[in-house]
């Protein structure tokens, strides 16, 4: 258990900080998953709609530090690959 000061704030802080990542990290999979639904279905239109939307979501996870760079572009290249496959 924590007796600094410091290092009680920094407790309460982590498990703050926890549940707004867990909210992003929730929020990208959602996108995701309207994307995939959407592939599996085999309606292109409505794929390319919710990767265009899914995109800045995923660019917004790296820059707030939820998500590597280099996840993030695998991801969107594996799910612009799946959409353009669809043709």
């Amino acid at each position: 258990m924590a007796h600094h000061p410091s290092a009680e704030k920094r407790i309460r802080r982590n498990a703050k900080r926890a549940v707004i990542n867990g909210n992003r990290v929730g929020r990208i999979r959602t996108f995701v998953k309207v994307v995939e639904t959407a592939i599996a279905a085999g309606d292109k239109e409505a794929a390319r709609a919710a990767l265009k939307s899914a995109q800045p979501e995923i660019h917004r996870g790296v820059s707030k530090g939820v998500m590597h760079t280099n996840t993030a572009a695998r991801k969107l290249s594996r799910l612009s690959a799946r959409v353009k496959a669809m043709a």
